[in-house]
């Protein structure tokens, strides 16, 4: 019985519509000239990306291919193969399971190299095809790793306020007691940290313990484990995070301050018991990352000036409005630097308070103990006040005292969990706030929502289908679009860092009167529309334009609500 002729690697290509025959053709006749691999040579024209490359080759040769990233490759095997040979031969242990060792290779149909690593380690070898960059980095980030580096400090906070104790946690060797645990949990907080990770979730389903990382908004999968060892993982942050460890049935709250290659991160822990198991997140606040600057958050020129200009009235609220996650916080801190003098006093209310802000009062709310919003808020009038911020209006009684406080001679800033700008007035209403009182209380209200970003490192032009620009009604007809390719860096989707989509809705004479009369979301924002409010639609085709961004990404964020849009958002999705 004949087998099927294995397909070139060109022809793969074709079938898939990643290159043109055309292209084949100037590549094969260069490909003589150099003596180069035909795959080198579509990469050095760039007729064809890296990723192109291996997903074709990985097709032919029958080789599955992974995108090595952080969380592939377990530490413990590092030490079978030394740096040198890992690096001549472009080659990275994984992670080995039941005796076999699955090894990432630059080139997997290299029988040489495979057949010596068996010979050097004892176990059957697995390859897999991975991008040659990907390996060298792998070498670079796991070989060359400093013992400072791989140092953590850990602080409860209680201990370091109460005694100044502050413990230094290392990797453990091989073989000490709880050295797995320890070192898996020290290594998930790490790579964490040097992802730029908001979240950490580990979690359990009936196959496996997961660790998944929250990377500009969205959850990525970077390791897992096997699941008889999630109870001692789990207990190991409670350990950490200064929780009981006997409590397995009630959800718990903790708190871990570590230091890492000299920053200072905060993280906060919750448990909560599943039916598999406990489910820990852990969210972290680094300090170094925060950038205070509001010239720095995304705000176009317009909508700066409108921003700055409400945060110097002497009174009256400004809200700031968005899903939980937009960015409604760090938007706020950004206003109150802006406006922190030793003249002023500021005072805030928060639950948490996520960072100490320097010249600013900053209040911890605990509704346990009766300190609500309203109630610390009615407080913090006889403090002599110039700005309050509240960090959510939740319920009417506290929109009712931040009105007070607005109509009284205090610049208010606050929160509202809406859908855009024109809704908040809405949604103050079904609070059951009299809409008079609202036209005379708010200045403004900034609606915003965060877009990933088009990674730096694979960032490239391409070409839209005109159809679908037609159906999203795309303004400019000569615009140049980009997009990421995937990398190593941007765990392979084109897009990594995060900016605003801004929304900024002035409460000027002619939205005063609409809102007294029909205070509905839509009349609303036709009429702030009609006196030259630019929609967060107009800011996010703007994004895309000077390529920051791209239009699949926006696609969720402005079309929610466009009827018009419905089936070009399906499509983009």
């Amino acid at each position: 019985m004949s087998t099927a002729p294995r397909k070139r690697l060109g022809q793969i290509l074709i079938d898939k519509h990643l290159l043109l025959p055309e292209q084949l053709d100037i590549a094969l006749s260069r490909q003589k000239e150099s003596g180069k691999r035909i795959g080198q040579v579509l990469v050095d024209m760039s007729y064809a990306s890296a990723g192109d490359i291996i997903m074709a080759f990985s097709e032919q040769s029958g080789v599955p291919h992974v995108w090595l990233r952080r969380g592939l490759v377990d530490s413990r095997v590092i030490d079978l193969i030394e740096p040198e040979m890992a690096a001549s031969h472009g080659i990275i242990p994984m992670f080995k399971v039941y005796g076999v060792l699955t090894l990432g290779m630059a080139d997997s149909s290299d029988m040489d190299t495979i057949d010596r690593i068996e010979k050097l380690t004892g176990f059957n070898v697995q390859p897999v095809q991975c991008r040659r960059e990907d390996i060298e980095a792998a070498i670079e980030d796991y070989y060359g790793k400093s013992e400072q580096e791989l140092a953590i400090q850990e602080e409860s906070t209680e201990s370091a306020s109460s005694h100044g104790h502050r413990e230094e946690l290392r990797m453990l060797p091989e073989g000490t007691e709880g050295a797995h645990v320890i070192n898996m949990v020290n290594r998930v907080l790490l790579d964490a940290v040097k992802e730029g990770a908001s979240d950490i979730h580990i979690e359990l389903d009936s196959v496996v313990s997961r660790v998944r990382f929250r990377i500009d908004g969205i959850l990525q999968e970077v390791l897992t484990a096997n699941p008889s060892g999630h109870p001692a993982i789990v207990s190991r942050v409670k350990v950490m995070s200064r929780m009981d460890i006997a409590e397995r049935r009630l959800p718990q709250d903790g708190r871990i301050l570590i230091k890492v290659e000299g920053k200072e991160i905060d993280i906060r822990v919750s448990t909560l018991p599943t039916v598999l198991g406990e489910k820990v997140v852990m969210r972290l606040l680094d300090k170094s990352r925060m950038k205070l600057d509001i010239n720095l958050i995304g705000l176009s020129e317009t909508n700066l000036a409108i921003y700055k200009s409400l945060l110097h009235r002497p009174h009256g609220i400004v809200l700031v409005t968005g899903p939980t996650g937009s960015g409604k916080t760090t938007t706020l801190y950004c206003g109150l630097s802006y406006i922190s003098t030793v003249e002023r006093n500021i005072v805030t209310i928060e639950d948490p308070v996520e960072y100490q802000l320097p010249m600013i009062n900053q209040v911890q709310i605990n509704e346990k103990q009766g300190l609500t919003f309203a109630h610390t808020l009615r407080s913090v009038l006889r403090q002599d006040p110039d700005v309050v911020m509240v960090g959510e209006i939740r319920d009417r009684e506290t929109a009712e005292v931040a009105i007070q406080t607005a109509l009284t001679g205090h610049l208010v800033l606050s929160t509202l969990h809406t859908n855009d700008s024109a809704g908040t007035v809405a949604r103050l209403v079904d609070m059951g706030i009299d809409p008079f009182l609202l036209t005379s209380s708010i200045n403004g209200v900034i609606a915003l929502r965060l877009v990933r970003t088009i990674c730096t490192h694979c960032r490239t032009v391409y070409s839209p289908d005109a159809s679908f620009l037609k159906r999203i009604h795309w303004p400019e007809p000569e615009t140049v679009f980009y997009h990421g390719r995937g990398c190593r860096h941007c765990f392979n989707s084109g897009l990594r860092g995060r900016t605003g989509v801004f929304e900024c809705l002035l409460m000027n004479g002619t939205v005063r009167q609409v809102v007294v009369r029909d205070a509905s979301t839509h009349a609303i924002r036709r009429a702030a529309q009609e006196a030259g409010m630019r929609s967060m639609k107009d800011e996010a085709f703007d994004l895309v334009a000077r390529g920051l961004t791209t239009l699949e990404e926006i696609m969720g964020v402005v079309f929610l609500d466009d009827e018009e849009s419905a089936p070009a958002l399906a499509e983009a999705r």
